[in-house]
Protein backbone atom coordinates (compact mmCIF):
# COMPACT_ATOMS: atom_id res chain seq x y z
CA UNK A 1 0.00 0.00 0.00
CA UNK A 2 1.26 3.26 -1.05
CA UNK A 3 1.05 6.54 1.21
CA UNK A 4 -1.34 8.25 -0.30
CA UNK A 5 -3.87 5.14 0.01
CA UNK A 6 -6.85 5.18 2.54
CA UNK A 7 -6.52 1.69 4.41
CA UNK A 8 -10.24 2.19 4.93
CA UNK A 9 -11.24 2.14 1.62
CA UNK A 10 -12.11 -1.09 -0.32
CA UNK A 11 -10.71 -1.90 -3.58
CA UNK A 12 -13.01 -3.48 -5.16
CA UNK A 13 -14.02 -2.39 -8.57
CA UNK A 14 -16.99 -2.88 -10.99
CA UNK A 15 -16.33 -5.61 -13.40
CA UNK A 16 -15.18 -4.04 -17.02
CA UNK A 17 -15.86 -5.12 -20.21
CA UNK A 18 -12.63 -6.64 -20.55
CA UNK A 19 -12.79 -9.70 -18.28
CA UNK A 20 -16.41 -10.35 -20.12
CA UNK A 21 -15.21 -10.63 -23.30
CA UNK A 22 -12.52 -12.57 -22.51
CA UNK A 23 -14.88 -15.22 -21.16
CA UNK A 24 -17.05 -14.80 -23.82
CA UNK A 25 -14.27 -15.21 -26.61
CA UNK A 26 -13.05 -18.34 -24.82
CA UNK A 27 -16.47 -19.68 -24.54
CA UNK A 28 -17.37 -18.86 -28.08
CA UNK A 29 -14.03 -20.88 -28.97
CA UNK A 30 -14.84 -23.83 -26.98
CA UNK A 31 -18.68 -24.06 -27.93
CA UNK A 32 -17.38 -23.67 -31.84
CA UNK A 33 -14.95 -26.80 -31.20
CA UNK A 34 -17.34 -29.10 -29.69
CA UNK A 35 -19.23 -29.88 -33.08
CA UNK A 36 -15.76 -30.63 -34.93
CA UNK A 37 -14.35 -32.32 -32.17
CA UNK A 38 -17.54 -34.86 -31.83
CA UNK A 39 -17.12 -35.45 -35.67
CA UNK A 40 -14.09 -36.21 -35.64
CA UNK A 41 -13.78 -38.20 -32.77
CA UNK A 42 -17.05 -40.40 -34.02
CA UNK A 43 -19.20 -39.54 -31.19
CA UNK A 44 -22.07 -37.52 -30.77
CA UNK A 45 -22.64 -34.11 -30.11
CA UNK A 46 -24.13 -32.85 -27.13
CA UNK A 47 -28.07 -31.85 -26.72
CA UNK A 48 -29.17 -28.59 -26.08
CA UNK A 49 -32.30 -29.40 -24.97
CA UNK A 50 -35.14 -26.61 -23.67
CA UNK A 51 -34.67 -27.98 -19.88
CA UNK A 52 -30.84 -26.44 -20.32
CA UNK A 53 -31.85 -23.32 -22.10
CA UNK A 54 -34.80 -22.66 -19.26
CA UNK A 55 -32.02 -23.15 -16.42
CA UNK A 56 -30.35 -20.05 -17.34
CA UNK A 57 -33.01 -18.15 -17.67
CA UNK A 58 -34.39 -19.05 -14.56
CA UNK A 59 -30.67 -18.23 -13.00
CA UNK A 60 -30.98 -14.77 -14.72
CA UNK A 61 -34.41 -14.17 -13.08
CA UNK A 62 -32.98 -15.56 -9.73
CA UNK A 63 -29.54 -13.08 -9.96
CA UNK A 64 -32.30 -9.93 -11.73
CA UNK A 65 -34.68 -10.29 -8.79
CA UNK A 66 -31.35 -10.18 -6.13
CA UNK A 67 -30.78 -7.15 -8.10
CA UNK A 68 -33.83 -5.31 -7.57
CA UNK A 69 -34.33 -6.01 -4.25
CA UNK A 70 -30.78 -4.78 -3.35
CA UNK A 71 -31.68 -1.35 -5.22
CA UNK A 72 -34.90 -1.30 -3.95
CA UNK A 73 -33.37 -1.84 -0.15
CA UNK A 74 -30.89 0.72 -1.23
CA UNK A 75 -33.15 3.13 -2.46
CA UNK A 76 -35.54 3.42 0.79
CA UNK A 77 -32.39 3.27 3.00
CA UNK A 78 -32.26 -0.05 4.44
CA UNK A 79 -28.57 -0.51 5.56
CA UNK A 80 -27.60 -4.42 4.19
CA UNK A 81 -25.51 -6.44 6.64
CA UNK A 82 -21.90 -6.41 5.62
CA UNK A 83 -21.75 -10.28 4.79
CA UNK A 84 -24.88 -10.14 3.01
CA UNK A 85 -23.50 -7.17 0.60
CA UNK A 86 -20.53 -8.79 -0.12
CA UNK A 87 -21.87 -12.35 -1.27
CA UNK A 88 -24.13 -10.30 -3.71
CA UNK A 89 -21.22 -8.53 -4.91
CA UNK A 90 -19.66 -11.78 -5.27
CA UNK A 91 -22.72 -13.19 -6.82
CA UNK A 92 -22.99 -10.54 -9.15
CA UNK A 93 -18.82 -10.41 -10.42
CA UNK A 94 -19.05 -14.21 -10.63
CA UNK A 95 -22.57 -14.42 -12.77
CA UNK A 96 -21.08 -12.08 -15.09
CA UNK A 97 -18.03 -13.51 -16.28
CA UNK A 98 -20.17 -17.24 -15.73
CA UNK A 99 -23.15 -15.56 -17.99
CA UNK A 100 -20.40 -14.39 -20.13
CA UNK A 101 -18.93 -17.53 -21.17
CA UNK A 102 -22.35 -19.32 -21.43
CA UNK A 103 -23.32 -17.03 -23.96
CA UNK A 104 -19.97 -17.57 -25.69
CA UNK A 105 -19.98 -21.28 -25.72
CA UNK A 106 -24.03 -21.67 -26.90
CA UNK A 107 -23.44 -18.76 -29.68
CA UNK A 108 -20.04 -20.87 -30.75
CA UNK A 109 -22.34 -23.98 -30.86
CA UNK A 110 -24.58 -22.34 -32.80
CA UNK A 111 -22.55 -20.95 -35.09
CA UNK A 112 -21.09 -24.55 -35.79
CA UNK A 113 -24.02 -25.54 -36.87
CA UNK A 114 -24.88 -22.80 -39.50
CA UNK A 115 -22.73 -24.74 -41.96
CA UNK A 116 -23.89 -28.26 -41.26
CA UNK A 117 -26.54 -29.72 -43.34
CA UNK A 118 -29.85 -28.82 -43.77
CA UNK A 119 -31.58 -31.39 -41.60
CA UNK A 120 -34.22 -30.88 -38.67
CA UNK A 121 -31.62 -31.77 -36.08
CA UNK A 122 -29.18 -28.86 -36.71
CA UNK A 123 -31.99 -26.58 -37.33
CA UNK A 124 -33.53 -27.35 -33.67
CA UNK A 125 -29.94 -27.25 -32.02
CA UNK A 126 -29.16 -24.03 -33.61
CA UNK A 127 -32.43 -22.22 -32.33
CA UNK A 128 -31.73 -24.08 -28.94
CA UNK A 129 -28.08 -22.54 -28.58
CA UNK A 130 -29.43 -19.31 -29.94
CA UNK A 131 -31.79 -18.59 -27.14
CA UNK A 132 -29.59 -20.73 -24.87
CA UNK A 133 -26.80 -17.69 -25.90
CA UNK A 134 -29.45 -14.97 -25.43
CA UNK A 135 -30.01 -16.36 -22.06
CA UNK A 136 -26.73 -15.92 -20.93
CA UNK A 137 -26.84 -12.70 -22.26
CA UNK A 138 -29.54 -11.67 -20.09
CA UNK A 139 -27.42 -13.48 -17.30
CA UNK A 140 -24.80 -10.81 -17.58
CA UNK A 141 -27.20 -8.22 -17.81
CA UNK A 142 -28.62 -8.90 -14.87
CA UNK A 143 -25.38 -9.50 -12.73
CA UNK A 144 -23.79 -6.66 -13.93
CA UNK A 145 -26.81 -4.83 -12.61
CA UNK A 146 -26.53 -6.65 -9.17
CA UNK A 147 -22.93 -5.30 -9.22
CA UNK A 148 -24.28 -1.90 -9.93
CA UNK A 149 -26.97 -2.16 -7.21
CA UNK A 150 -24.07 -3.05 -4.02
CA UNK A 151 -22.15 -0.08 -5.03
CA UNK A 152 -21.47 2.79 -2.39
CA UNK A 153 -21.92 6.21 -2.99
CA UNK A 154 -18.46 7.91 -1.90
CA UNK A 155 -18.87 9.59 1.04
CA UNK A 156 -18.09 13.59 0.87
CA UNK A 157 -15.76 14.51 3.96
Amino acid sequence: MSDGEDPSRGTVQPTGPGPICVFAGLGLILGWAIRPLSLRWGTTEPQVTWLSVAVIYFLALIVGGAAYQTWRARRDGVRLEPHRAVNRLVLGKTCALAGAAVAGAYFGFALAHLGATSSERAGTQLRHAGVAGMGGVLLVVAALLLEQACRVRDDPK
